[in-house]
């Protein structure tokens, strides 16, 4: 009995040390905790120096309206009017002895661009001088006739005859003179004694030299056309409509254009006519508009666009499409939240994005934005690095 009493105080002595060594670990566990640093905070802002947005081209803009979503998309091509653009021909055949201007120079109107040498041309001058000498008879009769008709003396035969001969020899005298003039030689210097077998070729009208076709000393038949003089004052564009939204374009619409193949360069214009009949079987309808700057622009006819027809008034917040960032199957814009000495904070905002039309992109915030908002235009690959890197050290 008395060995069974011991086994029982021991027992309960070795749970009683077992319970305060617990509580002990437990109490020193919390403290530790305690004392520990807290953990770390993930935060949507970061702050770049000047230096460091200049290093990687980091450009902040404010949020802009832009007419993204009630417009009809259209391609198509620059061109200038008929009256705009002339093929330089020869008249008469010959041989090119002299060519005076290069492809790409400008020309004014009346301008000599190539001499043509033409034998034949000789022949025409001496039967013009002939018809000349001969007129001076024939007038002579037609006003000694004339006088005689009128004193009663002459015959009315006569009379007929010298007047018939008189306007022949004037309509031949007047169709030689034409000729010349045609081919850019003056009448009376061949009537004072110049006898040429040379003619100029002179530009139609003002603009600059295109394609020369010919080379010296080739023959060119009459009619040919030895190069072209353009005149891009007047250029315009004429975009391809298709039947569906023909009833949205009308005359008086502003147009934004992109070249194609020209750095996403834009422009922009008017629509200014539409045309009432399909083109070939696209279904399509072709839609002249003027552009409106075109002194700031190199623009050549033939080139290619992409243009955006605005049908409506309504504006959306939109941002360049550069300043959108997706990660995680998310998108996000980064707003300036601050600038002070020390640099630029930026806020990474994650946004709903429409759609994206001549290098911008419709942005719709999941809070409100501030109408003065700022962002970064460009680099926001940069700033994502950046917070992505800070994530991961924390």
């Amino acid at each position: 009995m008395i060995l069974q009493k011991y086994r029982q105080m021991a027992v309960l002595l070795i749970s009683a040390v077992l319970m305060l060594s617990c509580n002990a670990r437990s109490e020193k566990s919390e403290k530790e905790e305690s004392t520990a640093a807290p953990a770390a905070v993930h935060t949507n802002e970061l702050e770049l120096s000047s230096a460091q947005m200049d290093a990687v081209g980091i450009e902040t803009g404010p949020l802009e309206q832009k007419n993204l979503n009630t417009i009809v998309k259209a391609s198509g091509q620059l061109a200038v009017p008929p009256q705009n653009k002339a093929d330089v021909s020869v008249l008469s055949g010959g041989i090119v002895r002299q060519i005076t201007v290069l492809e790409g120079q400008q020309v004014k109107k009346g301008q000599v661009l190539a001499t043509i040498e033409n034998q034949e041309l000789i022949r025409i001058q001496q039967d013009y001088l002939g018809a000349r000498n001969n007129f001076s008879y024939v007038q002579a009769e037609y006003d000694r006739q004339s006088q005689l008709k009128q004193a009663g003396a002459g015959t009315g035969k006569s009379y007929q005859q010298a007047e018939a001969a008189y306007q022949a020899e004037s309509a031949r005298i007047r169709a030689y003179e034409s000729q010349l003039r045609q081919l850019g030689i003056s009448p009376s210097l061949i009537h004072a004694g110049s006898i040429v077998s040379r003619f100029p070729l002179k530009s139609p009208i003002s603009g600059t030299v295109g394609q020369i076709t010919v080379n010296m000393g080739a023959y060119i038949q009459p009619g040919t056309s030895i190069m072209e003089v353009v005149d891009n004052s007047k250029i315009h564009c004429d975009l391809i409509v298709f039947e569906k939204d023909l009833m949205k374009v009308k005359a008086g619409q502003q147009v934004d254009f992109q070249l194609t193949n020209q750095d996403n360069q834009q422009i922009r214009g008017t629509i200014s006519g539409i045309n009432k009949s399909f083109e070939n079987e696209s279904k399509g309808v072709i839609v002249h508009a003027v552009i409106s700057n075109t002194a700031r622009q190199n623009l050549i006819p033939g080139m290619y666009v992409t243009a955006l027809i605005s049908v409506g008034h309504e504006l959306v917040t939109a941002v360049p499409v550069d300043a959108v960032i997706r990660s995680e199957g998310r998108e996000y814009i980064f707003l300036v939240s601050g600038k002070s000495e020390k640099g630029t904070s930026f806020k990474k905002t994650e946004v709903k994005t429409g759609v994206s039309e001549l290098g911008y992109t419709e942005v719709k915030a999941l809070s409100k934005l501030a109408k003065n908002a700022q962002l970064a235009n460009k680099g926001a690959f940069y700033l994502q690095s950046k917070f992505t890197g800070n994530t991961a050290e924390e």
